[in-house]
């Protein structure tokens, strides 16, 4: 297949907190040398050593690569606590989210029919078959945590049959996993893994469905370093990918009252009254802070946010404006309406959200990553400004890393904590 290099986006990270230097230390005997300083020049003693920041442990997406797909070629994109994906219409921002949510589900252990349904539309326009008249794709991360940075790179045949035909796990440079097509007649492809016991690879098929990362925890023993070391970095990657969130409120369908259900946030946020019914009984701090955060991104006074159930079995949301006066969903704006599910998402979490969180990994070490197309998409100064900080405040505090899609990221600079990759049309 028809691998294009060439890069197609540039990045740039917004200035954080400066470094601070370290002061000399003064000189004994009220500035005066000691005896064995060299005349005419004021000794100091040597400045203590600048600690080695610790490494967090908790794994994390750092960087995305699209080597081919849709409209990308040999592209790669940092990813920070949170991430602005600034540029015009058809700059690409919408793949490099879907790029970034197909791996996530990969990761998950999702076959590949349910991840890509219309892989046709994700082969660069220009990649031209190969002689077996074979188009695809290729997409990749970079995970970090107590095992350092972690890559991942899949390649996958979208034309004439959808499989992945190559994938490579690496980590310091040293190969982990490896997988080939060998035979397309036969739906597997053929794995290697780093064994360094007696024999220094394993090698077995495995399905041509699925992600090879995922399945590792399932096929090796983890008896000796290298086993361990393959595992550690795919559980490592796994955990990073899996805690990931698409969401893009559509407040056409977030104003009638809905059916109770399981409590947990849908991508269109179409749910919110029956999500808002479980967390304002299950975490009062919490529903708080969104209270707070919807005082300053909707019109009028805020006393409460409301869940009120109907007597046909659903339930509907509506805004405690004081006084005995209620607003119900139904009568805000667009804006007001993206703005409070956006605000809900940041501050419940992942309990909270339809996400494919590793249940068997502490929430210590889970990290969630929000991915919002359009982020800004109808919202006013003051909204997306909020909704920025809250989610500079949650990455901070370590529940969120935030990834927005933008079209201008004039009004977010100079802000701390925040990157910022320009995409070009």
């Amino acid at each position: 297949m028809d691998v294009p290099t060439a890069p197609v986006g540039t990045s740039a990270e917004l200035p954080g907190r400066q470094s601070e230097t370290v002061p000399r230390a003064r000189s004994a005997g009220r500035g005066a040398p000691p005896a064995d300083a060299p005349a005419g020049r004021p000794a100091t003693a040597p400045a203590p050593p600048v600690p080695t920041p610790r490494r967090d442990p908790r794994p994390r997406v750092t960087e995305l690569r699209l080597s081919a797909f849709a409209r990308h070629r040999g592209a790669s994109f940092p990813v920070g606590q949170v991430t602005l994906l600034a540029g015009p219409s058809g700059s690409g921002k919408s793949a490099v989210l879907a790029a970034y949510e197909a791996l996530a589900r990969l990761g998950g252990g999702a076959v590949l029919a349910e991840v890509f349904p219309d892989p046709g539309a994700l082969v660069p326009e220009r990649a031209r078959p190969d002689a077996q008249r074979r188009r695809g794709f290729r997409i990749g991360c970079t995970a970090d945590g107590a095992e350092g940075p972690v890559r991942l790179d899949v390649a996958v045949q979208a034309e004439p049959e959808l499989r992945i035909v190559g994938e490579r796990l690496s980590a310091g440079g040293l190969v982990l996993l490896e997988t080939a097509l060998r035979d397309p007649s036969r739906p597997a492809v053929q794995a290697a893994w780093h064994t360094a016991g007696s024999a220094p690879v394993t090698r077995a098929p495995l399905p041509d469905d699925r992600l090879g990362t995922a399945l590792l925890p399932l096929r090796v023993a983890g008896k000796t370093d290298g086993q361990r070391q393959v595992l550690a970095a795919a559980e490592q990657m796994v955990v990073a990918l899996r805690s990931v969130f698409p969401c893009d409120p559509r407040p056409e369908n977030m104003r009638a009252a809905v059916r109770t259900g399981s409590g947990r946030l849908l991508r269109g946020c179409g749910n919110l009254a029956d999500v808002l019914w479980r967390t304002r009984a299950e975490c009062g701090r919490r529903h708080a802070q969104l209270v707070e955060a919807v005082r300053t991104g909707c019109a009028g006074p805020v006393a409460d946010l409301l869940a009120e159930p109907l007597g046909d079995g659903t339930v509907r949301a509506l805004l405690d404006r004081g006084g005995g006066r209620r607003t119900e969903l139904e009568r805000l704006g667009d804006g007001e309406l993206r703005y409070l599910a956006l605000a809900l998402v940041l501050f419940t979490g992942p309990g909270v959200l339809a996400v494919d969180a590793p249940g068997e990994v502490p929430d210590a070490m889970r990290c969630l990553t929000v991915l919002a197309d359009g982020f800004d998409r109808s919202l006013d100064p003051g909204q997306r400004a909020e909704l920025l900080r809250t989610a500079v405040l949650m990455g901070e505090r370590g529940h969120i890393r935030f990834v927005g899609a933008v079209s201008d990221p004039s009004w977010a600079g100079g802000a701390e904590a925040i990157t910022v990759v320009h995409l070009d049309a």
